[in-house]
């Protein structure tokens, strides 16, 4: 009887060291996640633009050549840039999906052309994820000479793109929306995947992360 009580001890010690261990190890994680959304969500309220050798404007939706409510607030935002005289190149980005006849990228460069931006400063790249389209606008910055950029897009998506600029050889800035369709609570889980996908990124490292889908 005594062994079995004794066993029965170490098996309930056993049972709480785990416990603990489970405990701790689920409030670093929770920690962890926590000031990584803290972080996203303040690269979002934060405005960084200044004079630059390019802005680069990430893609999102189009229909049929048309940019989407979320692209136009995006290019828009862009333009204003543009108008203060930020930069001399413009960088579009987007590929497009099975069906489509204009890529993300095309919409853009067209929508800029129609507000003022001459066609001849503007750089058409694909992509279709945040790492493929920095990571092409980088090459074909990187072709003439450019590395100093203005990043143009959600301020949700705004930390996660600046981690992977710096990744391919950018030295970005923040300039996020202000005018984008997305707010409220519909941005909540926007938030949350940017939350999850720069947590992830700064573990593994953003190219895998890529990899991995």
């Amino acid at each position: 009887m005594a062994v079995i009580g004794d066993a029965m001890v170490r098996g309930a010690r056993a049972i709480r060291w785990v416990l603990k261990r489970l405990v701790l190890l689920t409030l670093v994680i929770g920690g962890y996640f926590a000031f990584t959304g803290a972080q996203v969500w303040l690269t979002s309220r934060h405005h960084d633009a200044r004079p630059v050798q390019a802005i680069v404007v990430m893609g999102a939706a189009q229909y049929d050549g048309v940019p989407s409510p979320d692209l136009v607030a995006r290019l828009s935002q862009a333009s204003s840039l543009w108008s203060r005289h930020l930069a001399t190149t413009m960088v579009v980005t987007g590929s497009k999906k099975i069906g489509d006849k204009f890529t993300e990228a095309h919409a853009s460069a067209t929508w800029l052309a129609q507000h003022g931006v001459p066609p001849g400063d503007i750089i058409e790249v694909g992509g279709n994820d945040s790492w493929t389209s920095l990571s092409l606008a980088a090459a074909a910055l990187h072709q003439r000479g450019l590395t100093k950029v203005v990043v143009v897009t959600d301020g949700f998506h705004e930390d996660r793109s600046l981690a992977i600029a710096s990744n391919v050889g950018l030295q970005a800035w923040p300039a996020p929306t202000t005018n984008s369709p997305i707010k409220g609570w519909a941005t909540v889980p926007y938030y949350a995947k940017e939350t999850v996908g720069v947590a992830l990124g700064r573990i593994i490292g953003y190219s895998r992360l890529h990899r991995l889908g």
